[in-house]
């Protein structure tokens, strides 16, 4: 996962990296890790040039499919309208 962050800092998008799916596009991406203990996953938006926002890293323990969970989707979603608000602030 450190490495595909560091990759999208440097403005490039690693393989592990896909865009999460419900966020309108490849700004906000999802990077899976799996090992023997679990899948793990870590979201980030790269919607600022200025700056990179790790949004959630989890590990993911739903044995129903892939999606991801609706409380951790939500948890995206407010930490994505707080990266926009930290951006604007820093802008004026």
């Amino acid at each position: 996962m450190g490495l595909a962050l560091y990759a999208a800092q440097q403005g490039e998008t690693d393989p592990a990296a896909k865009a999460l799916k419900g966020f309108g596009g490849a700004s906000v991406l999802e990077i899976v890790a799996k090992d023997e203990g679990g899948s793990w996953r870590a979201v980030y938006t790269v919607r600022y040039a200025e700056a990179l926002y790790v949004l959630h890293a989890f590990q993911k323990k739903s044995k129903r499919g892939i999606a991801t969970p609706r409380q951790d989707l939500d948890l995206i979603k407010q930490r994505l309208a707080e990266a926009g608000r930290l951006h604007r602030e820093r802008q004026n």
